[in-house]
Formats: structure tokens, C-alpha cells, sequence
């Protein structure tokens, strides 16, 4: 060790002990980048031989002894050691354990216990995994790139069954255990008046059967009287013997957890996305860099999986290319192109607006008439006037894609943004058309005939206005799973069908459907918004949606399995979980404006519900606030006061200004350590020259020697009478040999 560290370490007088270092290109450029003064030079070379010294001797051997203690504590047949070795060492433990008495060797036993009960433990958790095997399956028939998909569908079934146990154990069990464990439930109390009338919708007399198919699709008649729906849930609150249950206040705050519980959720998960997401896009020399010696897919097994991997790393580096093309092309336009391609992308973009306009308005139009004509004449004429807002919002959904990636073509992007483009223009057209549905609901629920509301609401159109909002997210949910399955058995498995079995140009130029991963998780992110938004007027929607995305993700494996091939254009899974997050994160936002509005702005309805005795649904804070003790409730006005508010505000600031100069230093750090490493590789590079270089002079200096003794063996076979010397000089010419 001495040795190594003479060849890293300088003298006391700060020499150099090895002139070999002093030409790194390292050590070069750090003289030429901070030369200030002698003595700070001399420090410098010192710190970087004692960074390198330390590499090799003290730290290497502290590393050493803290990699073995904790090895070994580790259990036995974890170690990477041989079965021999295992043996040996497990009868040292036992010979070990003999040795102890008492107090210890109970501690050793129970811990040793613990770890194998922690270990099995894990193991049969991780057996209980949510489609563990159906994800293996998929993972290795298809790659990663279309595992994120169906992981972020597994994602969203747990999310649901949270949210429905939530709202299950705080507010739907303890109204269905009450009369069962002597509680008295308090109704709210009608006064008579013209807001508290309620009629029954569900059927009497005699009843075809297809009405109850209508009520179950549509969720009125017999369905509206039930859990699933905001009006059942009359209930003021529960006595039992020694304390009240507030189900108004439970319902609130029950809505309140799930939407924030979403947001860490969500969050939480999207934050390595990000992470992966910013180093790839840091740098384009990287990307290449990753593609073409990280970009491979080790888990695929199946032959043509491979030959699409192949396919698709060959795409991303042509899509590559064809960026650095086009921003060169960019680069070289003239003004009157320039002027050019803006006008011509003004022009199509108004042209979008206006599609979207026209889906808009129809949307606003069918929910209008179908809220406005609902009579009972015909069954399948009731369920289209039932489902209209749904149909039109599904045509607009299937139309409207077509149509973008029609437009995008002239509008000469790049082609990784003309995807991330013509997505986000998908996404607002099937998020904005659930707004639209929510204000054509909303305009017909606050406006009335007279200028005067007595209830502040429409109450002869919508006497309990919640469950009617929660029917229509009720209808959406159902009518977008029925979509789901109707396009896998009418469309997908018939077009597979006629691609195999029908050799015609038409057939092969119509191609088998591809698995587009974008476009499938759209749609589950926009079940998810719908999910969102219905919970608090229907209640078991989460329930619902949880089954829905279930039956969901076995359609979509027997599809990708049997119908499908995956897109020439796939997502990188980093990426596409970033992306998928990210959309997931937009549809909660727009999820929480409906339901904050309806919860502080709009007045409840008095004839259904748990808010009934108050004006909106946020008085039953404020109302609980003063009932409580005079600390507590002091503490409560503080925290909701404007001071509190003004100083949160500037704590939050100071924080935020915290974090972006953390994130600066710690760029600055990250490209100074890029340059470390760039600089390694040159260092490594000239040590490699160097040994070359020595190899070289090596073998030159071993030619004459070897000659010689070939020389001094050939003298001695001819002169037999002098043995005796040439055998001292062939042994003098190996000592030479050996010590050059």
C-alpha cells in the first residue's frame, strides 16, 4: 500500500513523486482553469492526488470493511457465496449461539425469528399483488414500453378501491350498521314547503322489463332510491350512546380526503418520471447515447417483440435525425417562409377552435333536450334520449382525433411534437367536453321561470338536482365501459379476422390494429375525471369504477393478445408513466372545479341529500366550528384568519425560493460533475496511450536481448569445447533479459 500511495502522493516540499500525473488532462485543465498563486496551486495538486490516493488506500479499505460487516449481517443464503461456504459459516453461527446464555442468547434467537417472519412475510405479499402474473405475461411478451400501460391501470383500480373505501367506511357503514348497533338515525325533517317535495321516480303497478334494463342503465327509477345515489343519504346524523356522528361533516371531508389523497398520490409517483424525464431531455447526445447502448429491452422473449423493439429503436433514431433535420431546416427559413408557415398555422388552428366550437355546442344542445324531453313512449327511442349527451361526447371523442392528425401534417412540426401536440389537443377536447356537459347541467339547474327562486335552484325540473348530476356521470361511466367492449368485439376482433383470413389488397392495406398506448390511456384518464367528479353525488361510482377498470384491463390484454400489434411508434416506459401522470394530473384539476363550485356556490337541494338544513353544502364547517370548545374553536378562527393566511403565504414563498436556488446549485453541481466525468474518460484515455506506449518500448528493449542470447546459443552448439562458457553466457543473457 506504501508503494501505491508514493505513486499518488506528493512530497512534503509539494514535488511531484510522479511526473505521470502532472499530464492528465485532468490535473491540466484544473491548472489551467483556476491558476491563482503558487501556494494555492500546490494545495489543489495536493487535494487531487490526496481525491486519488484516498480512492486507493484509506477510503477503498474503509469501504471494504463496512461492505463485509454488512454482509455479514445478512442472512446466509442471501450471500453470494458457494454452498461449502454457506455450510461453514452457518455452523460458526451455531457454534457462536452455543456460546451465549440467557438475556443474549434469547435477543439473538427472537431477532433471528423476526427477520424470517419479515422475509415470508414479504413474500407472500408480494404474492397478493394486484395482476402480478398478468403483468409478467405482458412485460415479457411485449417489453416495458406497453407493461406502463396496464401498471397504470392497476395504479387506478387501487386509487379507486381507496377512494370507495373511504367513502364506504365513513359514511355509507355507519348509516347501514346503525339501526344494528342501537344507534338513532336523525332524518332530516321536511317543513312542507314547496323545496322539500321529493317525488318518487320509481315504477308502480305493472312493469315491462325493459324498463328495469332502462333504470339500470341510466340509473332512475327503482336505482335512484338507493346507496348509489346523493339523495338517498337524508340523514342528519347518528346518536349512539355516548357520542353523535356528524354524516354531513363526514361526507364533506370524506370528499374533501380523496381528491387531496389523489393529488400526493399522483404526485408522489409522477416524481421519478419527472426525474428520468429531465435527464433525458437534458441532453440530445445522451438520448443517442441511451438508444443506442441502453435501449434494448432485456425482459422480451417473444420473437416478433424483439423484431418490433428492433423496429422501434430503429424509428426513435430516424425520429431523432429528423428533429435535428428539421431544427436545421428551421434555422435556414427565410422571413417570407417564416411568414408562411405562422399564417398557415393560424389559420388551422382557428379551424380546430372552431371544431371544437361545433362539438361543444352540440354537446350543450343533446343535454339540453334530453333533459327537456323525457317522455315514457318507446324503449329504445327513452334510452337514446337518455344517453344522448353521452353519444354525442363519445362520436365527438372518435371524430375529433381523425381530424387532428389530419391538420397536424401541414402544420410542419417535429415528429415527436406533433404526437405530444396532437394528444393534447385530444385531452382538452375529451376533458373540455365533460365541462360542457357539467355547464349546459348547471345553466338548466340555477336558471328559472320566474326571476325569484324560492329554493335558489330549479326545483321543478331538478327537485334533487345532485342525484341528477350523478346520474349523468352514472350514464357516462357505463355507456364509455360499453364503447370499450363493443370496439374490442364488433371492430377489433373482425378486422383481425378479415387481415388473416382474406388475402385482398383492401384487407392488407386496412393493416391489423395497433395498440396505440396513448390513445387507450385517454380513455381511461377520462373514466378517472369522471370518477372524480361523480363521487360526491354518486357515491358508489368509485366502486362501479373499480370493477369497470378490472374488466378493463382483461379486455385489453385479450385484445393486445389476439387482436392487436403494438404501434410502430411506441412510448419509452420513463416517459410515457411521466406523460400518463401528467394527463392524470389535469383531469383532477379539472375534476375539482365542478365539485368546489357545487360545494360552496350552488345551493343544495332541500328535499334530498345530507345538507338539507343548510344553505351550501361548506356551512356544515363553519356550523361544526361553533359548536366545539372556545380553545379550539379560537385556534380554528386563527388558522382561518387573514394574518395566518398573509404569513403562510410569505413562509411558502420563502420556501419555494429555497427550493429553485437548491435546484440551481444543484444543476450547477450536476454540470460540474458531468464535466468530471467527461474529463475521467480523457484521463483514462491518455493512461491508456501511456501503457500502450510502455508495452511498446517494452518489447523494443526485449529484441536485443533475446537476439543475444540466440546468438550466444548458437556459438555454444558450434564450439563444443567451450561448454562450460557458453553455458554462463546464456545464463548471464536470461539475468539481463529478466531485469531490463
Amino acid at each position: 500500500m506504501d508503494s501505491i500511495d508514493l505513486v499518488f502522493f506528493s512530497d512534503h516540499k509539494g514535488r511531484p513523486s510522479n511526473p505521470l500525473l502532472d499530464q492528465l488532462p485532468s490535473y491540466q485543465s484544473l491548472l489551467y482553469h483556476k491558476k491563482q498563486s503558487l501556494s494555492s496551486s500546490t494545495k489543489r495538486r495536493g487535494s487531487v492526488r490526496g481525491h486519488f490516493g484516498s480512492l486507493t488506500s484509506g477510503k477503498w479499505i474503509s469501504a471494504k470493511m463496512d461492505e463485509r460487516s454488512s454482509s455479514s449481517q445478512q442472512l446466509i443464503r442471501e450471500q453470494p457465496k458457494t454452498m461449502e461456504e454457506k455450510r461453514r459459516a452457518k455452523e460458526q453461527h451455531v457454534a457462536q449461539d452455543q456460546d451465549l446464555h440467557g438475556w443474549i442468547h434469547w435477543h439473538v434467537h427472537a431477532c433471528r425469528i423476526f427477520k424470517r417472519v419479515k422475509v415470508d412475510s414479504l413474500e407472500v405479499l408480494s404474492a397478493l399483488v394486484l395482476f402480478r402474473g398478468d403483468i409478467r405475461v405482458i412485460e415479457g411478451m411485449f417489453g416495458t414500453g406497453i407493461l406502463s400501460y396496464f401498471s397504470f391501470l392497476r395504479f387506478l383500480v387501487l386509487l379507486n378501491f381507496v377512494m370507495f373505501l373511504l367513502m364506504f367506511g365513513f359514511v355509507i357503514f355507519p348509516i347501514a350498521v346503525a339501526p344494528h348497533a342501537s344507534g338513532n338515525i336523525t332524518y332530516s325533517q321536511a317543513d312542507g314547503s314547496e323545496c322539500t317535495d321529493y317525488p318518487s321516480s320509481s315504477r308502480r303497478g305493472l312493469v315491462v322489463f325493459h324498463q328495469y334494463i332502462t333504470d339500470l342503465l341510466s340509473g332512475t327509477g327503482f336505482l335512484e332510491q338507493t346507496y348509489l345515489f346523493y339523495g338517498y343519504y337524508k340523514v342528519e346524523a347518528i346518536n349512539f350512546h355516548k357520542c353523535t356522528y356528524n354524516i354531513p361533516l363526514a361526507y364533506l371531508l370524506v370528499t374533501i380526503a380523496y381528491l387531496f389523497l389523489s393529488l400526493i398520490w399522483i404526485v408522489k409517483r409522477s416524481a421519478v418520471g419527472f426525474k428520468r424525464s429531465l435527464i433525458q431531455d437534458e441532453d440530445r447526445f445522451q438520448s443517442f447515447c441511451n438508444k443506442v447502448f441502453a435501449g434494448w429491452d432485456f425482459c422480451i422473449t417473444n420473437e416478433n417483440a424483439a423484431r418490433l423493439k428492433r423496429r422501434s429503436l430503429l424509428y426513435e433514431l430516424k425520429t431523432d435525425l429528423e428533429e435535428e433535420r428539421i431544427k436545421q431546416k428551421i434555422a435556414e427559413r427565410t422571413r417570407y417562409e417564416k411568414f408562411r408557415i405562422y399564417i398557415l398555422r393560424i389559420v388551422l388552428n382557428l379551424f380546430v377552435i372552431a371544431v371544437l366550437a361545433g362539438c361543444f355546442y352540440s354537446i350543450y344542445r343533446a343535454t339540453i333536450y334530453s333533459a327537456q324531453n323525457e317522455q315514457k313512449t318507446n324503449f329504445i327511442l327513452d334510452l337514446i334520449i337518455e344517453y344522448l349527451p353521452s353519444i354525442v361526447i363519445t362520436l365527438g371523442n372518435f371524430i375529433t382525433p381523425l381530424i387532428f392528425s389530419v391538420i397536424i401534417q401541414f402544420e410542419d412540426y417535429s415528429a415527436a411534437f406533433e404526437i405530444r401536440f396532437t394528444l393534447m389537443r385530444c385531452v382538452f377536447m375529451r376533458l373540455a367536453s365533460i365541462a360542457v356537459l357539467l355547464l349546459s347541467l348547471w345553466s338548466q339547474i340555477t336558471s328559472c321561470s320566474i326571476d325569484d327562486c324560492p329554493c335558489g335552484y330549479n326545483h321543478k325540473l331538478y327537485p334533487c338536482w345532485e342525484s341528477r348530476v350523478g346520474q349523468e356521470m352514472y350514464k357516462l361511466m357505463i355507456f364509455d365501459f360499453l364503447i370499450i367492449g363493443a370496439v374490442t368485439v364488433f371492430v377489433e376482433f373482425p378486422r383481425k379476422i378479415i387481415v388473416n383470413h382474406f388475402n385482398c389488397g383492401l384487407a392488407k392495406l386496412w393493416g391489423q390494429q395497433e395498440f396505440s398506448i396513448p390513445q387507450n390511456v385517454l380513455e381511461i384518464v377520462y373514466g378517472q375525471t369522471i370518477c372524480w367528479i361523480g363521487t360526491f353525488y354518486c357515491p358508489l361510482l368509485p366502486a362501479i369504477t373499480t370493477i369497470k377498470y378490472c374488466i378493463v384491463f382483461y379486455i385489453k390484454k385479450v385484445s393486445l393478445t389476439n387482436n392487436c400489434r403494438p404501434a410502430t411508434r411506441p412510448f419509452r416506459a420513463s416517459s410515457s408513466n411521466f406523460f400518463f401522470l401528467v394527463v392524470l394530473l389535469i383531469g383532477l384539476a379539472l375534476a375539482c372545479i365542478p365539485v368546489t363550485v357545487s360545494i360552496a356556490q350552488i345551493s343544495c337541494s332541500q328535499a334530498c341529500g345530507p345538507f338539507t338544513n343548510y344553505t351550501t353544502s361548506w356551512e356544515v364547517i363553519p356550523h361544526t366550528v361553533s359548536q366545539i370548545p372556545h380553545g379550539l374553536r379560537a385556534l380554528f378562527y386563527a388558522l382561518s384568519s387573514e394574518a395566518f393566511a398573509v404569513s403562510f403565504f410569505v413562509v411558502t414563498c420563502l420556501a419555494m425560493f429555497y427550493i429553485i436556488a437548491l435546484a440551481g446549485a444543484h444543476k450547477r453541481v450536476i454540470s460540474q460533475l458531468r464535466e468530471q466525468l467527461a474529463m475521467e474518460g480523457r484521463d483514462k484515455h491518455f493512461l491508456i496511450q501511456k501503457l500502450c506506449q510502455a508495452q511498446k518500448s517494452a518489447r523494443c528493449r526485449d529484441m536485443p536481448s533475446k537476439s543475444l542470447m540466440v546468438r550466444e546459443q548458437t556459438s555454444s552448439y558450434i564450439n563444443p569445447n567451450h561448454d562450460h562458457a557458453g553455458m554462463f553466457l546464456a545464463q548471464s543473457g536470461a539475468d539481463t533479459a529478466t531485469h531490463v
